[in-house]
């Protein structure tokens, strides 16, 4: 792991088994252990992400790496709502230096 990555604090959103938008949201939901309020869609998840206040503990000062694993499934069965997904995964770690996403070229298990 490099320098720049070490000690960041790590949160993995597990998408094995989701195939549609509203699952997609839960798991990221969970995962962030977002507010009940959080309002499941692509701009309430952007802006979710681009909120330190709603960052796991420890996250604003080492920074947040979120890996994102068993996407493929999802990717498949709804190639327009995952190049979405994508586009606000890219532009909210863009936006933001502490924050990185990454997705995870394996399976879930």
């Amino acid at each position: 792991m490099s320098e720049e990555l070490a000690g960041r604090v790590v949160v993995t959103v597990d998408l094995d088994g989701v195939t549609d938008k509203a699952g997609l949201m839960d798991r990221v939901a969970h995962a962030l252990a977002l507010p009940d309020w959080f309002g499941r869609n692509w701009d309430a998840l952007a802006d979710s992400l681009g909120d330190e206040t709603l960052w796991p503990a420890g996250a604003v000062e080492r920074g947040m790496l979120v890996v994102v694993r068993g996407w493929q499934t999802y990717a498949q069965a709804r190639p327009e709502e995952w190049k979405i997904a994508e586009e606000v995964f890219a532009g909210s770690a863009g936006d933001r230096p502490a924050l990185d996403i990454a997705l995870a070229l394996g399976g879930s298990s």
